[in-house]
């Protein structure tokens, strides 16, 4: 007994304790398993059902993932298959709560499927409008995150299945509007549960290409399950991450998956997507000659208006006779220059005359027209002043006594004289 117990305790306790000299016995990993198997809880998931058998009362089913190429084997009681209101096959579209299972004896791991539910299309619809509300509330429908498309674009970015119908009706309106378009084109599967992948890599490779200015996703009508693959959110994403406008072209009018939601343009078809990406060239041709008709006719008007104002200009008779403006100025000048001499000859003659006034009456004042008048200037005889007087003029005969040598100057010139001595005025 002491033996068992000393052998027990040297099992590891853990799997990472374990060694080729010290295993695990296979009793134990199973058991292990077992537990960590048990404790994992039941999950809903969501798949296809691709297979589909019956075997008494248990029943086997393969599910496969709806975006991936993931398959999943399953097991299920036929009492749960019969509860359904519709029965499955294969195709169906269901969610299923699975249960892992571990078998202790086989050492198998079977998935178990406790209830089933057909996923029909009101819950695909109620879906997808919950995805679209949240996708709205992050802001990615917003127009300021949409980008405005090019008016001619040099090469479009074409992403529809392989020789489908809307990959011909966007070609052939394309270029029927415009017939030197060109095309980089990528054809995928537009459905089933590859098609998003496919999708999303062709998206990439268009967005990263140096000369698409815009991409096209394009597929023609289905139903509703056909078109799920445009309300991936997984698709959503890339498109909404995608530097380059991208143009929504899914199914017919009615179709609305929430790529039309995210994509910076919605056409309601591949043929309007055709119309609305490429300009119509009778159109532009047309648009053409109206512009250049109106800027013939509006340099038409212009150059007859201006021909006009010129014949106006030339007509007035400064232009008519240019030779007027000089002879005006001529003759202006000539009547100043008259005004200026007589001005002039004027003012000299009234200065001349004011010149002989002036001399007169400085002659008339002047000291040679006293002495004409019979008067005489007496002075010392050595013209020195007069002492006492600081004057050179004799005013009083107390200035000249008896004896005294003088110079007397007349009006013809000038005598000497000698003082006799002084006498007093005679009375008038």
């Amino acid at each position: 007994m002491s033996e068992g117990l000393a052998a027990a305790t040297t099992v590891p306790g853990t799997a990472a304790e374990t060694s080729p000299d010290n295993p695990w016995p296979l009793q134990l990993l199973s058991q292990k398993l077992k537990m960590h198997i048990d404790r994992a809880p039941s999950a809903w998931v969501e798949g296809q059902v691709i297979e589909l058998n019956r075997r008494g009362t248990n029943a086997y089913l393969t599910l496969r993932d709806i975006d991936a190429e993931i398959s999943l084997p399953a097991s299920v009681w036929t009492k749960v298959l019969d509860r359904q209101e519709t029965p499955l096959e294969r195709g169906s579209r269901v969610v299923a709560l699975i249960k892992a299972e571990f078998w202790l004896k086989t050492g198998r791991l079977n998935m178990s499927v406790k209830d089933i539910r057909p996923v029909g299309l009101g819950d695909l619809l109620a879906r997808i409008e919950r995805l679209r509300h949240a996708l709205a509330a992050e802001g990615l429908f917003s127009d300021a995150r949409k980008k405005r498309l090019p008016l001619l674009p040099h090469r479009i970015g074409l992403i529809t299945g392989r020789d489908s119908d809307a990959k011909k009706d966007v070609l052939r309106n394309a270029a029927l509007r415009w017939p030197a378009v060109e095309f980089e084109i990528r054809e995928v599967a537009v459905q089933g549960n590859t098609a998003v992948a496919q999708v999303i890599a062709a998206l990439r490779e268009l967005d990263a290409h140096p000369d698409v200015d815009v991409i096209v996703i394009a597929r023609g009508g289905g139903a509703l399950e056909d078109l799920l693959p445009f309300s991936s959110e997984e698709l959503i994403r890339a498109v909404s991450g995608a530097a380059t406008p991208v143009v929504s072209a899914i199914g017919h009018e009615a179709d609305r998956p929430i790529l039309d939601d995210v994509a910076d343009l919605r056409a309601s078809t591949p043929t309007d997507a055709a119309k609305r990406i490429v300009p119509d060239v009778v159109e532009e041709l047309a648009r053409v000659r109206q512009a250049r008709d109106q800027l013939r006719r509006g340099v038409t008007r212009l150059v007859e208006r201006e021909s006009d104002r010129l014949a106006t200009l030339r007509s007035r008779p400064v232009l008519a006779s240019p030779e007027v403006i000089v002879s005006v100025r001529h003759d202006d000048v000539e009547r100043l220059k008259g005004r200026s001499q007589a001005a002039v000859t004027t003012a000299v003659a009234r200065a001349a005359d004011q010149l002989v006034h002036l001399k007169a009456q400085v002659r008339a004042l002047s000291p040679q027209k006293t002495l004409d008048r019979g008067y005489a200037v007496v002075q010392l005889a050595d013209g020195g002043p007069v002492p006492g007087t600081g004057r050179d003029v004799v005013r009083h005969p107390d200035q000249a006594p008896s004896g005294t040598s003088l110079s007397v100057r007349v009006a013809g010139g000038r005598f000497t004289a000698e003082s006799t001595g002084g006498q007093e005025p005679a009375e008038d």
